[in-house]
Formats: C-alpha cells, structure tokens, sequence
C-alpha cells in the first residue's frame, strides 16, 4: 500500500512540475516568446497530446476491452470537453472575444480559465494511468503510466508560461505572476485522484476512462491548440513542433512502456 501511494504521488508531482517550471520563465524570458518560438511550443503540446491519446490511453484500452467500448470511451470524452467548453467562460490565446457563457472577467483571467480546460482531461488521463498501472491492465505497467507523466509535464511547460508571462505584462510582480501560473496545475492532480477514486469504486470502467480521457485531449489539441499553432505566419513552425513532440511521446511510450 505505501508503494502504491508513493507512486501515485510521484505520477500527480511530475506533470505539476513542468507547469511549475514553465511558470518560472517569468522571471528569465524579459520580452515574451517570438512568434516562431511560441508556435513551435504549441504545435509541440499538441504532438505530445496526441500521441498520449493513441499510445498510452486509447491502445491499452482497446487491448483490455473492445474497439467499441474505447470508441464509446472517446466520443464520450469529446462530448464531456464539448459542454465544458460552451459552459466555462475562457478565451484562447489568440483569440479576440471570450467563449463561455458571458462574463466580466479580464483576458488574464479567462486565459486562466482557458488553460484549466485543458488541464482536466490532462489530470483525467494522469489517474487513469495511475488506475491502469495498478489493476495490472493489459498492456500498461507502472512505466507506462510514467512516460505519460512525463510527456503530460513536458506539454505543461508551455502552459505555465502563458499564465505568467502576461501577468506580469499586466503589472503583477514576478512572484505574484509565477505563483498565480504555478497554480493554473493544481487542478490536474485533483482531476488524477477524481479519476482513480472512480475507477476504485467500479474497476470494470477502467477501460471506458482510459479512453474518455483520450477523447477529451484530442478535444483540446483540434479545438485550440491546432488553431493556435497553425493561425498567422509561421503556420509550418506549429508542425513541425507538432511533429517532434509526437515523435517523442512515442518514444517515451516506447522505452518507458
């Protein structure tokens, strides 16, 4: 039992970690990312979802269940970010008006918003690997559902530099920016442990989780991220970053799996 929690504790810390990190480019990076940088690490998040999605969700839920019920899984997932999405008021980084249901929040704060909607299917995913690893699922294996840890936290990098970083535009001090986007992630380790009381209570689900937390990643990649990456010049920068991070979550999976 102490193991089992000293490695769910360790797969909940690695992907706050890389928001973490990425928050504290407020206080290196002076005159915000270049274009060219900032698609590159866009189309990058988006690989690595993508390919955590197929390699370390959807395949090991289809191994252990059926190709019906990981589409099920999916598409329910897709439905469960679709209403998130209409429901919580956010905007994208690109973006001139706000989605959601209407609100007088500040750009600062419904860009907060926004990157806490990606951020709860990337902690679904998290504890589904955690559940997986410790049924014993076919297919997945304590380093599985590391490497999907580590590719989570390598996407989060991005994510904690697009919080900080207009804080601190708008005024915020380098610690009040840095500690406002290093907690933007703390909603992923919630949505882990959600995920892995639920599969403790009906284990026969872990499949279907596995799989719905695929669907709700590649909501996020094809509804913001792809847009993001792909919009304005330097579209070609997004696929190929797009591609290298893909390329690596599969190696990840590979090695770690």
């Amino acid at each position: 039992m102490y193991c089992f929690i000293m490695e769910i504790a360790l797969l909940l810390i690695i992907p706050f970690l890389g928001t973490l990190l990425g928050s504290l480019s407020v206080y290196v990076i002076r005159n915000g990312l270049g274009e060219r940088t900032g698609k590159i690490i866009t189309g990058f998040a988006a690989g690595v979802m993508i390919a955590a999605s197929v390699w370390s969700l959807l395949i090991p839920a289809i191994e252990s269940s059926s190709y019906f019920m990981a589409a099920v899984g999916f598409i329910g997932g897709i439905i469960f970010l679709l209403i998130l999405d209409s429901i919580v008021p956010h905007i994208h980084a690109t973006a001139e008006k706000a989605e959601g249901r209407a609100s007088g929040l500040s750009k600062t704060a419904l860009l907060m918003l926004a990157v806490t909607l990606h951020n709860i299917p990337e902690g679904m995913a998290v504890g589904a690997g955690a559940a997986a690893s410790e049924a014993g699922q076919s297919g997945f294996s304590f380093a599985s559902a590391l490497a999907l840890s580590i590719g989570i936290a390598l996407q989060n990098f991005p994510e904690g530099m697009i919080i900080s970083m207009p804080l601190y535009k708008a005024g915020k001090s380098r610690g009040r920016a840095f500690m406002e986007g290093a907690l933007s992630g703390i909603v992923e380790p919630l949505g882990a442990l959600a995920a892995i009381a639920f599969v403790s209570s009906i284990s026969s689900l872990l499949p279907l989780l596995l799989s719905f937390a695929a669907g709700a990643m590649f909501y996020v990649v094809v509804e913001e991220l792809i847009p993001e990456a792909s919009e304005g010049e330097h579209s070609n920068m997004g696929t190929v970053g797009a591609a290298l991070g893909f390329a690596l979550m599969m190696i990840l999976d590979g090695i770690f799996g």
